[in-house]
């Protein structure tokens, strides 16, 4: 039963309970931390601190959007190159765009979270 009747955004993650429910902060660095290298995981400062994890996550999410655009934005002019039949090339760009949509979902995620996060560190 939550604590609290925040509203919460569309972007929530639904593997992070909502904030001020009971364990939501345990549950959002659950979810943080699949977003990360998996050895950043276990670094103190990360455990300890849920909002310099999610600061992490959405400088990671950042730069996976940023090589998803960068594939996207070259498979048509580099794929050629590498041999890549004209099918397969066209499969790789839906790929990268799907993926793309995806990422910048992700990020969308990553910033309520924070911001929720931060938002719980200064009622403290």
């Amino acid at each position: 039963m939550p604590l609290t009747t925040t509203r919460i955004s569309p972007d929530w993650p639904c593997q992070v309970k909502t904030p001020g429910s009971y364990d939501w902060e345990r549950s959002a660095a659950k979810w943080l931390r699949e977003l990360v290298p998996a050895r950043y995981g276990s670094y103190p400062a990360l455990i300890r601190h849920p909002v310099l994890l999610a600061r992490h996550a959405q400088i990671q999410v950042q730069q996976e959007v940023r090589v998803a655009r960068t594939a996207l934005q070259t498979a048509r002019a580099e794929l050629p190159r590498l041999g890549m039949p004209e099918a397969v090339i066209e499969h790789t760009i839906k790929l990268y765009a799907a993926e793309l949509l995806q990422l910048q979902h992700i990020a969308r995620s990553v910033r309520a979270v924070t911001e929720a996060l931060v938002e719980r560190g200064t009622q403290r």
